[in-house]
């Protein structure tokens, strides 16, 4: 991995990919599927996500005020539909670490320490903006990203780049009943030329 400039930050969920939530709340950690998350904010960057109100993931992120955004691809699309597919809560209120339990490898993230999804592509650390009506009302969350790193390999100067020689590191989108699609080749437009 490799830092991405923050006013490049908004890049890696632009383009709609499954993401996948990290928490942590003291010993407690937890990970998610998403599949809406988009930039709302350039400077400083700034990310909502839907987390369902009644998921143990919301409960970690409400009680620390942070989460981590994983951008997962191809390669580990089995384990985005897993931990998508069970919630935290299936072993009683007190929750399960979906990392443990699966054994996800995973890594402290730079700044606020949370769980980072090895094998994704990008990853962001975001700090929770308390937006008490948006949560208590809708269950869309706001982070600030303080952190973002990505794979060079796909996501290099501000970009990605999916190719055929990249294609397990393309991202992933849900479409329903744990069927993805991935990004087709990145394509450059050009401007048009004026007609008068």
């Amino acid at each position: 991995m490799h830092a991405v400039d923050l006013p490049h930050a908004s890049r890696l969920v632009n383009h709609g990919p499954t993401v996948l939530v990290t928490s942590r709340h003291g010993e407690r950690l937890n990970v998610m599927a998403a599949a809406w998350s988009m930039p709302v904010e350039f400077t400083p960057p700034r990310i909502a996500v839907v987390i369902d109100k009644t998921t143990y993931t919301r409960e970690l992120v409400l009680a620390s005020g942070m989460f981590g955004l994983c951008i997962p691809c191809r390669a580990v699309m089995d384990l985005a539909y897993t931990v998508g597919s069970v919630s935290g809560r299936d072993a009683g209120a007190d929750g399960f670490d979906k990392l443990a339990r699966y054994g996800i490898a995973h890594q402290a993230g730079p700044v606020l320490g949370l769980p980072m999804v090895q094998g994704c592509v990008a990853w962001l650390e975001c700090r929770l903006i308390s937006e008490p009506h948006a949560q208590d009302a809708y269950d869309t969350c706001f982070g600030e990203v303080v952190s973002a790193q990505a794979d060079p390999r796909v996501f290099a100067h501000g970009r990605w780049s999916f190719r055929d020689d990249n294609a397990e590191l393309h991202t992933i989108h849900h479409l329903g009943g744990g069927n993805f699609a991935c990004p087709g080749a990145s394509v450059q437009a050009r401007p048009l030329a004026p007609a008068n």
